[in-house]
Formats: C-alpha cells, sequence, structure tokens
C-alpha cells in the first residue's frame, strides 16, 4: 500500500492543485478551456500514439476484454438509468446520470496512472475501454438523452430522430483525435516505420506533458462545473451514481471476466486486472461540459464527478493494493 500511495498522491494531489488554482483565480476561468484543448488536441494524442507504435496490436485490442468491458458498460448505463429514473428524473438527466456512471477518466488519468503502477502492458487494455467508451457508451447514453420524450415536462420540444442522435453521436466521436492517434500509433508500428527525428521529439515532449497537465485539468475543470452549475442536488440524489461508478462498475467487470475464465475463454489475468482498475477510475470530467451543453442538470453531474474523484482516492488505492503491485 506504501508503494500504490507514492503513486497515487502524487496523481490526486495535481488535481487538488488544478482545482484550488482554479478557485484562487491563479488561473483564469477563461483559460480553462485552453487547457483542456491542449491535452484533447496535443499532449494526449501524442502519449496514445507512442503507445499505439510500441504496444503488439494484440496487446492493444484484445477481443475478450473490450467485449467484457462493452457489456459491463451497457448493464451500468441500463442499472444507472434505471436508478435515475426511479428518482424522478427525466430520461434525458437519467441518461446523462448513466454517462458519468459509466464513463471513467480513462483518457485524462486512467492511461498515465495505471502506466506509472503497473508499466507500459497496462496501456493496452485502458485503450481499449477509452475506445469503447468514445463510441459505444458515449454514444448509446447521447442516444438516450435526446430520444424523443427525454425532455422534462413543459420543454420545448427539440428530440432529433434515434438515427440522427446516433449518427451524431458516432460522427462526434470520429473526429475526437485520440481514436485517431490509437490508430496512426498502430499502423506506425505495423509497416515498422519511424517518425523523423525532430518529429519524434516533438511528440515525446508533448507526451511527457500530458499527465501533469491533464490532471491539474481536471481539477480546474472541476471547478468550473460548480461555478456553473444551475441547482443544488441533495446528497441522496448524487452519492448513489457516484457509488456505481466506483464500486457496482468494476465489481461487474471482475465479475464477468472471472466467469468467462471460468468457462474457459481467453481472458488474460494481466489484462483483466487492469479493466478492473479503468472501471474503478472516477468520472470523467468533461462529461460536466457535454450536460451543461445538452441542458442536462449540470449541478448534479458536476457533484457526481467531484464525490468520485474524492472518492476515488481511497477506493482505487486500496482496489489497486489489492488487485497488484505496482511496476518498478
Amino acid at each position: 500500500m506504501p508503494t500504490i500511495l507514492t503513486v497515487t498522491i502524487p496523481f490526486f494531489a495535481l488535481v487538488l492543485l488544478g482545482y484550488v488554482a482554479a478557485q484562487r483565480r491563479v488561473l483564469p476561468e477563461s483559460a480553462i478551456a485552453g487547457l483542456n484543448a491542449y491535452v484533447l488536441y496535443f499532449a494526449l494524442p501524442c502519449i496514445l500514439f507512442r503507445f499505439g507504435a510500441s504496444l503488439p496490436f494484440a496487446q492493444l485490442i484484445d477481443p475478450w476484454l473490450v467485449g467484457v468491458y462493452a457489456v459491463c458498460a451497457v448493464l451500468v448505463v441500463a442499472l444507472t438509468v434505471w436508478l435515475a429514473l426511479a428518482q424522478g428524473l427525466d430520461l434525458k438527466n437519467a441518461a446523462f446520470s448513466a454517462l458519468v456512471g459509466a464513463f471513467p477518466n480513462s483518457g485524462f488519468m486512467g492511461v498515465p496512472l495505471l502506466v506509472a503502477l503497473f508499466g507500459e502492458a497496462a496501456a493496452g487494455p485502458v485503450i481499449g475501454t477509452l475506445l469503447v467508451d468514445l463510441f459505444l457508451t458515449s454514444t448509446l447514453c447521447l442516444a438516450l438523452a435526446e430520444a424523443p420524450g427525454a425532455q422534462a415536462p413543459g420543454a420545448s420540444p427539440g428530440a432529433a430522430a434515434l438515427p440522427t442522435v446516433i449518427a451524431r453521436s458516432l460522427r462526434a466521436a470520429a473526429t475526437n483525435p485520440l481514436p485517431w492517434a490509437i490508430g496512426l500509433g498502430a499502423l506506425t508500428a505495423a509497416l515498422s516505420l519511424r517518425l523523423p527525428a525532430p518529429v519524434a521529439q516533438v511528440v515525446k515532449m508533448l507526451a511527457e506533458s500530458a499527465s501533469p497537465v491533464a490532471l491539474f485539468t481536471i481539477g480546474a475543470v472541476l471547478w468550473r462545473a460548480g461555478q456553473h452549475a444551475h441547482t443544488r442536488t441533495p446528497l441522496r440524489e448524487y452519492l448513489p451514481v457516484a457509488l456505481v461508478k466506483l464500486l457496482v462498475h468494476p465489481l461487474l467487470v471482475g465479475g464477468a471476466g472471472l466467469a468467462l475464465r471460468a468457462a474457459g475463454f481467453g481472458v488474460p489475468t494481466f489484462g483483466l486486472t487492469m479493466l478492473v482498475l479503468a472501471a474503478a477510475l472516477p468520472s470523467a470530467s468533461n462529461v460536466s461540459l457535454l450536460a451543461e451543453r445538452h441542458g442536462a442538470d449540470d449541478g448534479r453531474i458536476a457533484r457526481i464527478i467531484m464525490a468520485s474523484t474524492v472518492l476515488a482516492f481511497a477506493s482505487f488505492s486500496l482496489l489497486a493494493a489489492w488487485l497488484g503491485r505496482p511496476a518498478g
């Protein structure tokens, strides 16, 4: 456990620093979008490109691991939608509850954190979860959020036809730079190509900045989400979703993977461990921006993300210490 904490404490401390910097206005609010764009379009694609180019494709995309994670993501979405509807929320807010309950912060936090703990081999399974969440989880939840009848009573009608919503969500995922970076890295490896030395050095420098800047940005985005929240949400309405994210999601992934292994299917032990830990990460901070953009209750979403991030320091550290010994 002490070894785990030497990695997790600095990671979560950088998130806290980003939050405090934004709260104290050391980091202007107008700069947060720029930081987020830097990570999303420059730093994170470079680190994913490097992993894509350095890992065998079978480690990068394992069909069994992707399948386990995809099925469990759908189950978490269904469970969270049911919980939200049972609380009296409309379908749009239930859909965003599902998105924040099923989409871990695997890009900004998961890849660098698990690589720091378990070595570069951890990147492959986490990258697989990222692709599932970008193309399946987000598409499913956004389709629910924009489905006919998803608006609250009295809201102006604006729901698009389901095929249109799905096409729009898939188009957004396809224009996200992260899958392209992974694919280009894998293609580079398959063709045994090498970047020119100056270009490789630029990619290396950007990749090395990804982890600290991404974590700092998470904290700043969390502060911003709280500032722009339009409602106050009682604890009982957001804590259960945070617990689904941190406890139910990894339990489902672990249980499904172990069941397949017991049935004789080729689910790798190390890959399944990384999958469980990826599922145990806090909710993706950018879901709050999506909720705000789509007119959902961004206050509730912001509190779910904040609760999952705060609680994950303990829950993730304990789970990582229990499941495996870190690299190094």
